[in-house]
């Protein structure tokens, strides 16, 4: 059986595009399978939990009794996809969290392949967190993110050198458009008639990418 997929958007940064990849992420799971799980570990407002509440669950890894609830509730082979928004001050305590309880063999154990979105900037403290994540996270489930409202400049050699997923600039006027809470992906295609608007094709190149991704994930697990 496949294992189930467990995606875990983060960064150490802020405002590096984390929680718009989760939503992406998040809408597309849902349209694609009719179910998804998502958890909100973040302190900013709006967050995940605010853009689609009907699938998301706020989360705490501050104490035991937060990251034993977690843990239960993503390490389970029931078939649906969780996405995890990491919010940027719980990047460190996660991470050493899943290496102290062997959070990788314990998910391989139980059918569930968990898959590190690394959403990139072009500061030390980037390089830091990645370089870290490569000595945790196998190469085939570390892949990172270039959002390119974020890095508009020619990238470093070290995003480069592993799996990317890139996400496109949109403009100004169209990213205040999205940033609404009221404002839906799947609802817009699905309203929008014209498929050649610049916010129609955005968000199906996105899903395309994203259903590439699982798609990848899935062969090498089999």
């Amino acid at each position: 059986m496949p294992a189930t997929p467990i995606y875990i958007v983060c960064s150490p940064r802020p405002q590096v595009g984390k929680t718009l990849l989760a939503r992406l992420l998040s809408e597309f799971l849902l349209l694609k399978n009719g179910e998804a799980l998502a958890f909100d570990i973040a302190i900013r407002e709006p967050s995940l939990i605010d853009y689609v509440p009907d699938v998301t669950e706020t989360a705490e890894i501050d104490d035991t009794y937060g990251k034993i609830q977690l843990m239960d509730r993503v390490i389970i082979d029931d078939g649906v996809a969780k996405v995890i928004d990491l919010g940027y001050y719980s990047f460190d305590e996660f991470f050493k969290m899943s290496e102290e309880i062997g959070f990788l063999k314990e998910a391989a154990r139980r059918n569930v392949a968990p898959v590190v979105l690394f959403c990139a900037d072009t500061d030390r403290l980037s390089l830091r967190a990645y370089d870290g994540l490569q000595h945790q996270i196998p190469r085939s489930h570390l892949i990172t993110v270039e959002n390119e409202h974020v890095l508009r400049d020619d990238l470093p050699d070290w995003i480069k050198q592993g799996r990317t997923l890139r996400i496109p600039a949109l403009p100004l006027f169209l990213k205040t458009y999205i940033d609404r809470l009221s404002f839906s992906f799947t609802g817009y295609l699905r309203r929008e008639k014209d498929t050649s608007t610049e916010l129609h094709q955005w968000i199906r190149h996105n899903y395309y990418t994203l259903r590439e991704l699982e798609h990848g994930l899935i062969l090498q697990r089999s």
